[in-house]
């Protein structure tokens, strides 16, 4: 009786785990705080809402904009290879890193 009631409490655990993992947060506070790991465990576009949210935040600090095309690629492949590297990273750690990487060749904020 008891096995079942710890069976049971894990997969409601498993379960509302999972549920947390598809949805992007939705304040900077709580998104500061997901890893590479969970970041990777989200469905395709919720993981990119996030990353894009991010990174605005890091760059509107720094005072530069993330261009489309080759320069905001490679932001995206210093990220990516950030998180592959240390996937128990927290992701906005990783982004501010490769912003900080790139800035000087990133336009400035107007």
């Amino acid at each position: 009786m008891i096995c079942k009631s710890f069976v049971a409490a894990g997969a409601l655990l498993l379960v509302t785990t999972a549920a947390q993992a598809q949805m992007p947060p939705t304040n900077f506070d709580q998104a500061a705080y997901i890893t590479c790991k969970e970041a990777h465990a989200m469905q395709p576009e919720a993981r990119k809402t996030l990353a894009i949210f991010l990174a605005e935040h890091a760059s509107r600090y720094h005072g530069v904009t993330i261009p489309d095309g080759p320069q905001g690629a490679q932001i995206a492949y210093l990220v990516r290879g950030g998180c592959t590297l240390a996937p128990d990273a927290y992701l906005f750690t990783v982004i501010d890193r490769a912003i900080i990487a790139e800035m000087s060749k990133l336009p400035k904020r107007q």
